[in-house]
């Protein structure tokens, strides 16, 4: 099943797919239909479709309670960066500010330099979890979305703390669509890439995952309970900006494409505001 946030004429609304068009449903989001338990969405559809290529998508989940990021996740580019594999998940934060929908425009933090790309897998919980086992982990799983970490690497380094350079307000594409995890299982095998203005960055699979998406979700679980509707990214390719010779940027006009087989892709137009 695919779900989307989209807007509408009067605020926000949850849809689903159904017969390649979009039914809003009663949900203002996704993720207040996963706080109500997911339910069946048939009994809850309420306006008349949308075609997809017309639908104006909001973040997949607006107002998540938590954004929690993990850095140095796949091993090329861990490799990359002169890094040896971690031991455990490397984690930081974004807030909710930060998150824009499939084609809205990132926002180019006005004082940065150097504003990276970090196409990632997101994960969607949907059951609270507290130190969850495995198998409990596994069933805390929505479904997964696209997502792009779009870094400012030079705030990124000015401490040994990441949160600055990674949460500036409309900087995140998420979406457009959460996929449930009965179409891709709980530890999905994907083919993710992203691009800049058509040339390709960016391509892995996301079974190249260091800590896939259980045991992120037992260590995280383990620190900070986690309700529906959080989001976890779980970490970007080898190829970003950062890592090449001689290195590149995204820059006002820049395209950046996220796509993730099977979830979708976004396609966000960078600006200055």
């Amino acid at each position: 099943m695919k779900l989307a946030t989209i807007r509408t004429n009067s605020g926000t609304r949850a849809a689903v797919v159904d017969r390649g068009k979009l039914l809003p449903l009663v949900f203002k989001d996704v993720g207040a239909w996963l706080q109500a338990g997911s339910p069946e969405w048939s009994g809850h559809v309420d306006g008349a479709p949308v075609n997809p290529e017309e639908a104006d998508f909001a973040p997949v989940v607006p107002t998540p309670g938590k954004i929690i990021c993990v850095g140095l996740n796949y091993r090329d580019h861990i490799l990359e960066m002169g890094r040896e594999l971690p031991e455990y998940p490397t984690l930081f934060a974004k807030f909710a500010d930060s998150l824009i929908g499939a084609r809205d425009d990132i926002v180019l933090p006005p004082d940065s330099i150097s504003v990276d790309w970090e196409g990632e897998l997101a994960v969607i919980i949907g059951t609270t979890v507290s130190r969850a086992d495995e198998a409990i982990a596994r069933k805390a799983i929505a479904g997964f979305a696209v997502a792009n970490d779009v870094s400012a690497r030079d705030f990124q380094r000015r401490t040994p703390e990441w949160l600055q350079g990674k949460t500036f307000d409309q900087t995140t594409p998420l979406g457009p669509y959460l996929v449930t995890v009965d179409e891709t299982g709980p530890e999905p095998d994907l083919d993710i890439s992203c691009a800049v203005d058509g040339n390709t960055k960016q391509h892995s699979r996301t079974s190249e995952l260091v800590f896939g998406p259980v045991a992120l979700i037992r260590y995280i679980s383990a620190i900070t309970s986690l309700h529906p509707g959080d989001v976890i990214l779980t970490g970007t390719p080898g190829g970003v900006g950062d890592g090449r010779n001689p290195k590149e940027f995204l820059e006002p006009g820049s395209v950046l494409e996220t796509s993730i087989n099977t979830l979708g892709a976004t396609a966000n137009r960078c600006v200055i505001r």
